[in-house]
């Protein structure tokens, strides 16, 4: 499933209306139908809240079961490496990351996120997930996992993203912002 299928089932779970899920994130209830439309996408910073008040991972709110099904091997990377995001200003300690299924449409709009999670539990007891980038297209985040895994494999302890791509908040969303 995409992160707007997720948002309406784990919404529909809690048995909460869209309106009741955008008081709890202090968004418009407009923002919420049009993540479940997969029109719009939230910001990081509500994302992380939607997680914690879904009492849900990133992990499971992000990824497609296609994705987590798929043997394909640039899905999910396991092994411990920093990882510096320049464009995000993020340096982590990752043991994996995992890329987000399609989230957009639009040809101005990040298209997928790549996360990474630390070992430990974090609030909800759920491995801690952090944030990497945003990419352009399938391709993009399949070359930054393949590079990371193989970085992971030759025992390189460091890896700064190469794919991500810059962007600039717009009103329910992203935008590619061209160099």
């Amino acid at each position: 499933m995409s992160f707007a299928e997720n948002l309406k089932q784990l919404r529909n779970e809690k048995q909460l209306s869209q309106e009741e899920l955008a008081e709890m994130l202090d968004v418009s209830r407009q923002a919420v139908s049009k993540w479940e439309q997969g029109i719009g996408y939230p910001e990081v910073e509500t994302l992380l809240l939607l997680s914690s008040k879904l009492n849900v991972s990133l992990d499971s709110l992000m990824t497609t079961k296609i994705a987590q099904e798929s043997n394909v091997e640039s899905k999910n990377v396991i092994g411990t490496i920093t990882i510096t995001s320049p464009f995000e200003h993020v340096i982590a300690v990752c043991h994996k990351v995992v890329a987000s299924g399609k989230m957009s449409s639009g040809k101005s709009s990040p298209q997928y996120a790549l996360f990474g999670t630390s070992e430990g539990k974090g609030m909800f007891g759920e491995e801690p997930t952090t944030f990497l980038g945003w990419y352009a297209n399938e391709n993009d985040i399949s070359k930054e996992i393949t590079e990371i895994h193989d970085a992971i494999v030759n025992g390189v302890t460091t890896y700064t993203l190469k794919h991500s791509v810059r962007t600039k908040r717009r009103f329910l969303g992203m935008k590619i912002e061209l160099e």
